[in-house]
């Protein structure tokens, strides 16, 4: 299964002239930190879907032999779309603002993605998003800016999922306060920073 590292966005809630993916946590880049946990994991190949939004990202991305596919920057789903597109599913799909992932929170997604039924072909799997609660979000200090309710809980999605072509999506929840940090805001890259330590 193939990983597409989503970097194409233009990152303004951040400020700052550093394009969002380049910028560093802990002194590295949060693409590369991204990218090495996906290199780290089961995945195949790591594509980064890059946009005219961050060019300074793509040639980053380039750099480092990480092979792009090009969107025209619309937004997150048209961006996603068309990296789909390109790659084809099932692939994993994973926000560059995410520092902390590990290449375990990967291969768990994976895991979790994977049909177990008797009959079912090696690369059958169904979509999986990974979420945390979003009082988990709030107890760190770390924004929250989509949230929705399943099963009376209110969960944040934490920019890791499994994509493939099943009808349905199955929410996995954790608890892992590294992957309740996606860097949208500077108060999120200093509670990245502190959680690094």
């Amino acid at each position: 299964m193939d990983a597409l590292l989503m970097c194409g966005g233009r990152g303004t809630r951040l400020g700052g002239e550093t394009e969002k993916p380049l910028v560093p946590i802990d002194g590295t880049p949060m693409f590369d930190r991204a990218a090495a946990a996906l290199r780290e994991s089961r995945v195949d190949t790591v594509y980064a879907v890059v946009s005219p939004n961050a060019p300074e990202t793509a040639a980053h991305a380039r750099e480092r032999g990480v092979p792009t596919v090009e969107t025209p920057g619309e937004g997150y789903v048209e961006d996603l779309e068309c990296a789909l597109g390109e790659v084809g599913r099932p692939v994993v799909t994973v926000a560059a603002d995410l520092p902390l992932l590990a290449a375990d929170h990967v291969d768990d997604a994976i895991a979790a993605a994977r049909r177990d039924e008797a009959g079912c072909e090696d690369d059958a799997f169904d979509s999986v998003t990974v979420c945390v609660p979003a009082a988990l979000k709030r107890r760190l200090g770390a924004s929250a800016d989509s949230t929705f309710e399943c099963e009376g809980r209110e969960l944040a999605p934490t920019g890791l999922n499994v994509v493939s072509d099943a009808p349905d999506d199955t929410v996995r929840i954790t608890y892992d306060a590294r992957l309740a940090v996606n860097v949208n805001r500077p108060d999120d890259a200093e509670l990245a920073e502190d959680l690094c330590d």
